[in-house]
């Protein structure tokens, strides 16, 4: 494949995708730098290492500007899956210590210009909605090299090529008029995230992921609705069979508990770095930090000086942006932001990739302000986090579907497990 005429396509798409980060080091080998996770009270946390894209959420101003079509990156709603047709199944969809089905909490589009593989490369986050199962994901990860790990987040890596069957090989107009080449698999008429591979027994038109879902669908006015269904069999026949109308649309879900949608904006943090007066907007709107950062800190439980520094120097840094969700840096030099000295990984604890063995790199982390945006109270039972790292393999391997990745939790107060 061209490089250079990859790197075209990547301008055209600037503002709905992240990038790599040096375009004069396109070749560069990534690797994980061993330092990088080894709990140091003597790591120098103001050291700006290597270039920041920060993450901003902002509500869609277009309709169609979050459609598959348009390769996005979002927060919230439903996933926008890249393969639409071979989706995560089976337990990857379900939390792993309640069985809840794991709900969408945003999407990043990081294409590789290295691989032809990677053309197109979105990575996808879920998770299950109860704090307690957090808390038992945050022991589960400590265990070397378990039989089954049973996690509560979980990453998905989907990647394409330029020539695939669901999207042209040219890039994308950013208007309406972009179209698909495929519709997709139908996807569950409840949460609109998961493969909708069970039907409604009464009408043959609704679909589920799982039995849960259908239950709660039932309850919430699909049993008035299926009744009209069967009593139109032309109507459920033309909705079985032509899956190109509801997929090329949005996809009407009926699920209320989904997290408010939000399109994804991406800015270096550099652009950051000077300081700035109160005339500046982003800077000097600290909402999020007043009332989601400041907050949390008083329920944190600081047992030591070097966590109290770590947390400040945590805040002096994400001061610049308040506002940013996501922080990415997917290079061979890249250290995460870590709010405390408690709970960080050594390399030990990150496994190598279940697929092709090899190594995994930090790719992006979340920040708890995403919650603020979400509307997610900050109370005592209230889903939390003081961060949430993700690792990817390092070669971002191939294969047709998803490949799930690793994430590392870091709560407000970390233990140790073995």
């Amino acid at each position: 494949m061209d490089v250079d005429g990859k790197g075209d396509s990547m301008e055209e798409l600037k503002g709905l995708q992240i990038t790599t980060l040096d375009d004069d080091d396109d070749d560069e080998e990534i690797a994980l730098d061993e330092d990088d996770n080894e709990e140091d009270e003597d790591d120098d946390d103001d050291d700006e290492g290597e270039p920041v894209i920060l993450g901003f959420v902002e509500k869609p101003e277009h309709s169609w500007s979050l459609l598959r079509q348009q390769f996005p990156s979002k927060a919230g709603g439903v996933p926008v899956w890249l393969d639409p047709d071979n989706l995560p199944l089976g337990t990857s969809c379900v939390c792993d210590i309640c069985g809840e089905p794991l709900q969408f909490v945003l999407q990043v589009y990081a294409p590789l210009v290295e691989k032809e593989s990677t053309f197109h490369r979105t990575l996808f986050v879920f998770m299950c909605l109860s704090m307690n199962c957090l808390l038992r994901d945050q022991h589960e990860q400590w265990k070397h090299h378990p039989d089954k790990r049973s996690r509560s987040v979980k990453v998905f890596r989907c990647q394409l090529p330029r020539a695939n069957p669901y999207y042209s090989s040219e890039p994308p107009k950013g208007n309406a008029t972009d179209k698909l080449l495929t519709p997709g698999a139908p996807l569950c008429n409840w949460c609109g995230t998961w493969k909708g591979d069970k039907f409604c027994s009464s009408c043959k038109v609704a679909r589920y992921c799982s039995q849960k879902h259908q239950v709660m669908h039932w309850r919430s006015g699909h049993k008035l609705e299926c009744q009209q269904l069967s009593l139109s069999p032309q109507l459920s026949e033309c909705n079985a069979c032509n899956g190109v109308i509801t997929q090329i649309k949005p996809q009407k879900v009926a699920s209320k508990s989904l997290w408010p949608e939000y399109e994804m904006k991406n800015e270096h943090e550099s652009e950051y770095d000077t300081e700035v007066s109160g005339d500046d907007g982003h800077v000097n709107n600290s909402l999020v930090s007043r009332n989601r950062i400041e907050d949390t800190t008083k329920s944190y439980n600081f047992e030591e000086d070097g966590d109290k520094k770590c947390w400040a120097s945590f805040q002096v840094r994400i001061a610049k942006a308040p506002e940013q969700v996501l922080r990415y840096c997917r290079s061979a030099t890249s250290k995460p932001l870590w709010p405390m000295l408690g709970g960080r990984p050594s390399k030990a604890d990150i496994p190598r990739c279940s697929y092709c063995g090899g190594d995994l790199c930090f790719e992006f982390q979340i920040l708890p302000q995403l919650l603020y945006y979400f509307g997610v109270k900050n109370d005592a039972d209230s889903l939390d986090w003081a961060t949430i790292m993700v690792y990817t393999c390092e070669a971002s391997c191939e294969g047709v579907g998803y490949k799930e990745e690793f994430a590392w939790v870091q709560l407000s107060t970390s233990t140790n497990f073995s």
